[in-house]
């Protein structure tokens, strides 16, 4: 089998046309991030670039897309339905496509608390194994063909001021994807787990507290060896960790959509392991 893995699309609403007092104090701070930050100009062409990656899954003849997260800039209903329109005809099939919400989709309490991100995906947290979700929707389990499953976890925590940006998955979750590791109907199937926030940075070391996975050794030594890959976000930067006998393979997406550094991953399973994946280039018209 073979997927596309993305990540921190980032899909951007026009903030200065929008009614000032109703962003709320959470993102008139991050005002400054989208004007000074450069972050506005930067994700222009998000949702191009997006349904352009979507687009050229058919050239590499790839099965499913997985998008691990931070589909907007700060979780308006407008860029929630913005990442929905770039995915198309694809997002309505869970057999084709996973999609995980990343921190950037819970930036305020109002979007955890009204399920803002179940509203458009929740679809799409649909299980196989439902008898194995711990928290929620979460873990599930996608089984695809006879040699994949994907499973997706929730890092992705409302953070208590902006800055904080570290993530969660938290004893229950896992205790789920232990489960999913030791049941016999998945034996034989390469497991390709979904967490937004990465395991390891681009130079092999935890991230920092405020911006890391505050679990990732736990997570890590459930999935040692290459018949497991987590694949991830968060970090801006397009990576990839082979896996030992003490981990699993780790595939970074970066910030697929971002001007200047626009890319995903094309990654293959055979014979139930992660044999490999190749850095791509959206080739966006224009």
């Amino acid at each position: 089998m073979r997927f596309v893995h993305c990540s921190d699309v980032h899909i951007t609403a026009d903030y200065f046309a929008l009614p000032f007092f109703r962003l709320g104090w959470r993102r008139w701070v991050a005002l400054a991030e989208l004007t000074v930050g450069g972050r506005g100009r930067a994700y222009r062409r998000a949702p191009e670039v997006l349904a352009t990656i979507v687009r050229e899954m058919r050239d590499h003849k790839a099965d499913h897309l997985i998008l691990s997260g931070d589909l907007t800039a700060y979780a308006l209903d407008s860029e929630f339905e913005g990442a929905r329109a770039a995915l198309g005809e694809l997002v309505e099939d869970r057999n084709r496509c996973t999609v995980i919400p990343g921190n950037h989709d819970v930036y305020t309490p109002g979007s955890h608390r009204s399920r803002r991100f179940e509203r458009y995906f929740g679809h799409l947290l649909e299980s196989d194994l439902p008898e194995h979700r711990r928290e929620g929707a979460f873990p599930f389990v996608r089984l695809l063909g006879e040699e994949a499953a994907v499973v997706g976890l929730c890092s992705a925590r409302v953070p208590p001021v902006p800055g904080f940006s570290n993530g969660l998955i938290g004893p229950a979750q896992l205790e789920g994807l232990e489960a999913v590791v030791k049941d016999p109907r998945l034996a034989g199937r390469a497991l390709i787990v979904v967490v937004h926030h990465a395991p390891l940075t681009h130079h092999g070391r935890p991230d920092r507290w405020i911006h890391g996975l505050r679990d990732a050794d736990a997570l890590c030594r459930l999935l040692p060896g290459s018949r497991y890959a987590v694949l991830h976000g968060h970090i801006h930067h397009r990576y990839h960790h082979p896996a030992t006998a003490e981990r699993p393979h780790i595939f970074g997406a970066g910030s697929s959509t971002m001007a200047g550094g626009e890319g995903y991953w094309v990654i293959d399973v055979s014979g139930g392991q992660v044999v490999g994946g190749e850095k791509h280039v959206p080739q966006v018209p224009g």
